[in-house]
Order: C-alpha cells, then structure tokens, then sequence
C-alpha cells in the first residue's frame, strides 16, 4: 500500500470508478488520468473441460449428472441425489432466484459459480468426525492465551470482549489473570503489574458461561493465574458454583487419575489452576516431588524451576501465562491457609515440574496435571519431542483447530500416541519414506476490489497480485513456492500446479498467502489461510481468505486444486 503515493492525486471513488464502463480510472501527476477495465473471473479450462465431461456434452447439467461430479470428481461418494437438488437450488436461487421448479439443472455459470461458493465448496470438512471417546490429554485443544487483553500485555484494556471472541471462533481454553482490587475485597482480571485496566471477574465468568457452546459443545477449560488471598479463593469458588452451576465439572475423589473424554464433557467446564500446598499435603499429592521427579521439592513459585513462563503441554497450544507476575508472598500465603471450596473446584493440576526435562516430560500414572514450561525450555521439548508449531505465526494455530469441524479438539495421530515394538516414541530426527504427494493447483483469485479501496495496493493502478504456498509441518516437508506475478488485474488468474512430497502428511498444514508485488517498498498484504493437510477435500475448491488478524474477509478467495495421492 502507499505504492508511489505521493506521485499520484486522486478524489473520490465515485470520480475515479466509471461503473458503466467498468473501469477504474487512476489520476497520474494531475496531468492524466489511466484508465483500467474491471474484468470478471471466467472458468478456467479445466472447469470448462469438467463442465463438458460431467454434462455429456449439453449446455445445461443436471441434477444426477452434478452427483456424479461431486461423487467422482470432488471425492464426495456419499453424496445422495437429494444433496446434489438442494446444492443445485441454492445455487439457482442465489444467482437467479429461481426455484428448483423453474429450472432443474446447472449452465457453466453456474456451475463455476458454485464451485467459487465457500460455504457450499469449501476445502475442508465441516463435520466433527474424529474419535471423541478418548481421554482428555488425547486431543490437542485450542487454548488462548491472556484471553481478557483487547491488545498488548503493557498498557491496553481488560475485557470480556475478547474472551467471545476467542469462544465463537473455537478456542476451549480461557485463560484468566486473577488480582484482588487495592481493597482486596473483590477479584479483578488484569495482567499483573503492568498499565492494562481491569475487568471484573463476574464479568468475564458470565460471558463465558454465555458463550462457551455456541461454537462447539465440547467442554471449555478455565486456567486461573491465581494471585489470591484464600478468603479471596473461597469467594472465586462461590462465583463459580453460582455462574456455573450444573455446568461445571470437577472430580468426586481428591486425586483425578485420567480425564474423561471430550464426549462425556460435552457442555461442561473446568477449572485449572495450582492447587493450594496444605491441600496437596493433605491429600496425599505430591505436584512436583513425586517419585519421577527425585524429590521432594516443595511447591513455591519463587524457587527456581525449569522456567518462569508456562504453556498447556497437555493442550498442544504453546502459551506463556506469564509466572513471573506472580507475588511470591501472595502464593505462599495462600498455600498455608484453608479454602475448601476452592481446591475442590480445581479438575486439572498446574504446576512447573523441577529436574531434569526429560523426567518431566513423562506421563504422570498417578493423576492429571498439566505441566509448565519456560519458552525457551519448551521451545528445546518441541525440538526433541516432535512437538510442531511453537513460534509460528498464529494464523498455523488458526489453520490446525480447522481440523476436526472446528470443535476445539483435535485428535493426536496414531504416530505420536503409540510406541514401537521396541517401545519406541516418535522420533522427529530420523529420517522419513515419502507417504503422500499433495498437489495444489492455483487457478484464480478474485473479490479484492469488493473488500478494497481501489487504491489500498496500488495508487496509479491495479494491484500485481501473486499467491505463496507453504507446507508447515515435519522438517523434512517443511517448503514454499510461489506463483508468477499477474500485473493490474483484480482477478488474477495464474493456473499454476505445485507438488509436494510429504513424510508426515498427519502433521503437515498447508499456509496460503496472497501478496501485490511492489517495485520500491514491501510487498502488500492481500490475504491468507491455513488449513489442515489431512482435511483436505480433493477436487476443485473455493479457498475463502482472511486477514492478518485471522478475521474473514468478506469476498476475497482463491479456487484452487486439491490431489493428495
């Protein structure tokens, strides 16, 4: 954007769009005007090719023979007739309003323009089709991390907002930063020590009690960064029980040895956070000090452990809750006073393991916890453990938990949950045989000049648009290529196919990045996408971009080809 900026003037849209003519006109040095022509995406050849086949050679397809195409073609076997006539009226009745009365079958428009319809041809499945039977710490979750801040973690507002936001996208793991109020006599959710305003917990418990199932029934998980006073605790516990009520899910026994599955917590909720040291004690639990461990250590935030930052390793999702906001009197105060209420809430155990990493790393027999990890310390686990993804950007966090309809969760591959006939575990180092080829086909691009001003790229013409693809995943499939670049053109059409080998398919996300090529500056931004390699719909799809947030953009997309052999 700002291409030449200030060797171009121009007024308003309405002096520079000539909408009868379909043209955009671009003023030049206040000396010419540049007038470009508006060119509407046509099928590409094999649409056309596909149209020809499928149709038997007429100008119109019908219903039966549209069935065969998303059956043969598309890979949809299970499609029924009835399927095929209500995608076949929709179509008809969006770009004509017509009913199925009217007309029974699909001309090549039409059929192209379905094929552009995300929400009728999408590239993934929409259904939730894993095994949802299985324990909890089976599933990789989509989990937020300081899900209350509207910005940054130094000077921006505390709100609920945010927090239904991430609950309509899909996340299942909220994360709350509990502070008393300069009182303390109420809890306030901030991120501690620094400039954001607070929002009140009461606030933030009832949106998420308002909107945790409106994008998935699978149960939502609520991590406490607790800076508390037991009384304090014990008011938090209240606030749950009364928010909650039926809702919410804790273990009838002390010590939660294995999570139920995501099945049977459908419509409920968790409460995560580090248990108090006197219920520990009492208990019979150790946190940190069992056996695997080698100690004895106690469980004091201010002691040196394997780090001060911690992410949901049983989640799948590297967070950093930042620990070193936590006030280590505050802490160990609370742990020698009592709030029963409190602790018997508590469904998920947090602390930070101290020793060695790799004891850390095993899987505790003897109750369910989730395990704390510096960055720099899961960063080195990520390496050696086969975990995939930590420093990317967000958008391959969007893209993964697109897996699996959406829900939240996402079944761990067979690779990493089972061990050898040696007793092996996975190993990412060792070298691979190829088990899948996935081609990408690029056809088109189109929608920007509906969601753009016609000079956002380019102030003197259209944009020179060009698509990136990456594969993301195993570092042995781990590449990018690029298209050519189209010069002034709102509907850049490339045709252009790209293969990739894959080790790992199970692992590997696919990352789609739309850029407008500039000559003197950084490349313009015009959109993205990732999706799940292993969710793929083979055929010929229509690829709905977003922006850098990772929100939707209303118009833009990209048909595209999708083969996985």
């Amino acid at each position: 954007m700002g291409k030449k900026d200030k060797m171009a003037e121009y007024s308003n849209d309405e002096d520079n769009i000539n909408d009868n003519k379909g043209s955009y006109n671009y003023r030049m040095f206040s000396f010419f005007n540049r007038k470009f022509k508006i060119t509407e995406p046509e099928p590409p050849a094999d649409v056309q090719n596909l149209f020809a086949q499928y149709s038997e050679g007429h100008h119109e397809m019908t219903v039966d023979q549209f069935r065969s195409f998303l059956a043969g073609h598309q890979s949809e076997p299970n499609c029924t007739l009835e399927e095929a006539e209500r995608l076949v009226a929709e179509v008809l009745h969006r770009r004509h309003h017509l009913t199925r009365y009217a007309r029974n079958g699909l001309k090549l428009d039409d059929f192209f323009q379905f094929l552009l319809s995300d929400d009728l041809n999408g590239p993934i499945n929409k259904q939730v089709h894993h095994d949802m039977c299985e324990p909890l710490s089976h599933y990789f979750i989509y989990t937020g991390h300081n899900s209350y801040l509207t910005g940054n973690q130094l000077s921006s507002d505390c709100s609920e907002v945010p927090i239904v936001r991430a609950l309509q996208r899909g996340v299942r793991v909220i994360e709350l930063d509990l502070w008393p109020n300069s009182s303390k006599d109420e809890v306030l959710v901030l991120h501690g020590r620094t400039l954001t305003t607070p929002v009140s917990l009461f606030k933030c418990l009832k949106s998420i009690r308002d909107y945790a199932f409106v994008r998935s029934p699978y149960p939502v998980i609520i991590t406490l960064e607790d800076h508390l006073t037991p009384e304090l605790q014990e008011k938090v516990a209240e606030m749950l029980v009364q928010i909650f009520g039926d809702m919410l899910y804790y273990p009838e026994s002390d010590s939660l040895i294995q999570l139920p599955s995501p099945e049977l917590l459908k419509y409920r909720v968790m409460i995560s956070t580090k248990p108090p040291k006197e219920y520990l004690e009492s208990s019979g639990i150790k946190q940190k000090g069992t056996p695997r461990d080698n100690g004895s250590e106690d469980d004091d935030d201010d002691e040196d452990g394997i780090g001060t930052s911690e992410t949901e390793a049983n989640c799948g999702r590297p967070s950093s809750s930042e620990q070193e906001d936590e006030d280590p009197s505050d802490c160990r105060t609370s742990g020698q006073l009592n709030s029963p209420g409190y602790k018997r809430l508590i469904t998920i155990h947090a602390g930070k393991p101290k020793g060695a990493l790799k004891d850390a790393l095993q899987p505790a027999a003897e109750k369910v916890r989730r395990l704390s990890l510096s960055e720099q310390e899961l960063e080195k686990a990520a390496t050696t453990n086969g975990t995939d993804g930590y420093g990317k950007l967000l958008w391959l966090m969007h893209g993964m938990f697109k897996a699996n309809g959406g829900c939240g969760y996402v079944k761990k591959p067979d690779l990493l949950m089972k061990k050898g006939i040696n007793s092996e575990v996975f190993d990412p180092k060792k070298k691979l045989l190829v088990q899948k080829r996935l081609k990408v086909k690029v056809y088109l691009g189109d929608g920007w000049r509906l969601d753009f001003s016609h000079t956002h790229f380019d102030a003197y013409s259209p944009p020179d648009f060009y698509t990136k693809i990456y594969i993301v995943g195993a570092a042995a499939d781990s590449t990018r290529k690029k298209t050519r670049i189209i010069e002034d053109n709102w509907s850049p059409v490339w045709n252009e196919e790209f293969t990739f080998p894959l080790t790992l398919p199970e692992l590997a996300l696919l990352r789609i990045e739309v850029r407008e090529y500039d000559m003197s500056e950084k490349d313009d931004f015009g959109g993205q996408t990732c999706l799940p390699v292993s969710e793929l719909r083979q055929g010929i799809r229509s690829v709905h971009l977003h922006d850098k947030k990772g929100e939707k953009l209303k118009n833009v997309k990209l048909l595209m080809g999708f083969e996985l052999l």
